[in-house]
């Protein structure tokens, strides 16, 4: 599982996981966060040595989970 918060100060998504030990990666948009997060996966789980070393090339589903806060002002006329 992979948790996306807004960074509201920063204005960017924040990607982590406590399943891919090291992930952690950011976008304005969280659409090109998931692309980012999916080629980071394969890099950080053979650099963790979390693949046995005769794999075979495997789909693997990604799981987003993202929390955010929209706010805006609005004017209500008189």
């Amino acid at each position: 599982m992979v948790k996306a918060e807004f960074d509201d100060i920063a204005k960017v998504w924040v990607a982590t996981s406590e399943d891919v030990p090291g992930l952690v990666s950011e976008h304005q948009d969280l659409m090109k966060l998931l692309d980012d997060v999916e080629g980071l996966i394969p890099i950080l789980l053979e650099a963790n040595g979390m693949l046995p070393a005769d794999h075979e090339a495997f789909d693997m589903p990604i799981c987003i989970a993202a929390h955010g806060l929209a706010k805006r002002r609005v004017l209500i006329p008189a």
